[in-house]
């Protein structure tokens, strides 16, 4: 059977802890060529996989044999970028934010109709079983009527984890557009869409730049939250926590408290309204500090997606609905006002 061909645009770290070993390990695909505006970067991977390096993304995308890339860079190019490949007909898996406006993201959506082409954007906290199971759990109305819930993700910041460190990207307001917000807060708009199963109607926000002195953008956000059935609750976003990374989600419903990976050795903990505790062991979420072998299910779900020729469970609409969610937080906290979605 022919492997698909894969591009990669960007070489830093997320490329290279998650898109990169996560389609090695895709027995459909082959990744034949790689981009980086930093030419050593390009060619190391390049050599690496036996791929071809380009430093200009224009070229790599005149490569007929490519059929899909993923989008690694900023988030100021995402939109540009994601464009001009599914323009030159490839499928796009693009990281996220998946763009810095709600119009970008409309034009991602049209490039994706107009071509015929797949645009999923990389949100892996709807594939952790965790999330998946509580969803399950909360569908079947085994938890009843949901009152509230508050989630939180939050690590030391990216510099630990770029391949730029202290001089990255992600603290740069015109490269990153977005801090803390952008990089974590969306991971979890999406996941508490996906697991509540409806949209926010309003939110209010406060987000500041509090921990990190090298930074022109947020580094802690705390959001109220509204859903269409007047569900309520809060969501942090912060690269302030210096100890361990949370990433923990509580559901609060009339028959049960889901507590998600916020048990260290459970990955949900269910405590009913009876006094009964079930606890289960699903596997963890992905970490930074996993030393990168967790399969986030990313690339795999974007990889099926184009062979079956179905919509990819993260679509260009999904993930502007829970980029909306974020861009409202951010004018909530400009104005001093509730914003209504």
């Amino acid at each position: 059977m022919n492997k698909m061909k894969i591009g990669v645009i960007g070489c830093g770290s997320i490329a290279q802890h998650r898109h990169l070993p996560e389609y090695a390990n895709n027995e459909n695909v082959e990744v034949i060529a790689v981009c980086d505006i930093v030419e050593e970067r390009a060619w190391k991977i390049a050599d690496v996989i036996g791929a071809k390096a380009y430093t200009q993304f224009e070229e790599l995308l005149g490569n007929e044999e490519v059929e899909a890339v993923s989008v690694c860079t900023p988030n100021y190019l995402h939109a540009p970028i994601s464009i001009a490949a599914l323009n030159a007909g490839k499928h796009v898996l693009c990281e996220k934010p998946m763009a810095t406006s709600r119009k970008e993201a409309e034009e991602m959506i049209e490039a994706a109709k107009k071509n015929g082409k797949k645009l999923m954007i990389a949100h892996n906290q709807r594939f952790v079983p965790s999330h998946q199971k509580a969803k399950q759990l909360i569908e079947n109305g085994e938890i009843g009527k949901i009152y509230s819930f508050r989630s939180a993700f939050g690590h030391g910041g990216p510099e630990g984890w770029s391949a730029d460190g202290k001089e990255s990207w992600f603290f740069k307001k015109d490269e990153a557009f977005i801090g803390a917000m952008g990089d974590l807060g969306v991971h979890k708009t999406d996941l508490l869409r996906y697991i509540l199963g409806e949209e926010f109607v309003e939110v209010g926000a406060f987000v500041e730049t509090s921990a990190k002195e090298n930074a022109d953008v947020d580094d802690t956000a705390v959001c109220v939250l509204k859903t269409t059935s007047g569900t309520i609750g809060t969501l942090a976003a912060s690269w302030s926590y210096v100890s361990k990374e949370d990433n923990s989600t509580i559901i609060y419903g009339e028959k049960a408290i889901l507590r998600l990976e916020d048990d260290p050795v459970h990955s949900l903990v269910a405590q009913y309204v009876t006094g009964e505790v079930v606890r289960y062991e699903l596997g963890g979420i992905q970490t930074n500090d996993a030393g990168g072998q967790t399969n986030s299910r990313v690339v795999d779900e974007f990889v099926n997606a184009i062979m079956t020729n179905e919509e990819p469970p993260v679509t260009g609409e999904e993930g502007m609905r829970s980029l909306q969610v974020v861009l409202s937080a951010l004018e909530s906290n400009e104005t001093k006002r509730i914003v209504k979605l």
